[in-house]
């Protein structure tokens, strides 16, 4: 299962920055943080997140 972007029917995935990780569309390029998408995660993308010690919020 992935997760879809909410402005068009692009997968999302996870984009890690040096100090931020994101949630990016593969096709329209829109960026969402990672509350905004919270309630949709799935467990493939949970598991990716657990990954990282801290998730920093802008």
């Amino acid at each position: 299962m992935s997760m879809q972007c909410r402005k068009c029917p692009g997968k999302l995935e996870v984009a890690r920055r040096c100090r931020e990780v994101r949630m990016r569309c593969t096709k329209c390029g829109k960026e969402y943080q990672i509350h905004e998408v919270a309630r949709d995660l799935d467990a493939e993308t949970e598991e990716i997140l657990a990954r990282y010690n801290t998730i920093i919020y802008d």
